[in-house]
């Protein structure tokens, strides 16, 4: 069975891109509900998410790869977002 991801579909922002010594403030992962494969979440490759903060400002991003195998998303966005992000909901649009 498979989960059909829409528009307006909120996810969670996990962290972000990371390394040992390094992390990239505009690239961030991202899991969505119901998302529980590497083949369901290639299908997301290319659409674009928006994360809003509190304040109402908004930082749009593209969903550029898979990261694992069990439906986790990285998306690169325009700039870097802030550290109250993780955690937070993007949506799709």
């Amino acid at each position: 069975m498979s989960i059909t991801v829409l528009k307006g579909s909120t996810g969670v922002i996990i962290n972000y891109r990371r390394a040992k010594h390094d992390q990239k403030t505009n690239e961030i992962l991202i899991k969505f509900p119901g998302i529980n494969s590497e083949k369901a979440a290639a299908k997301l490759i290319g659409k674009k998410i928006i994360w809003e903060s509190p304040k109402g400002k908004r930082i749009k991003g593209k969903i550029v790869a898979t990261h694992g195998k069990r439906g986790t998303l990285r998306a690169r966005m325009e700039k870097g977002i802030p550290g109250e992000a993780i955690g937070g909901q993007v949506i799709l649009y």
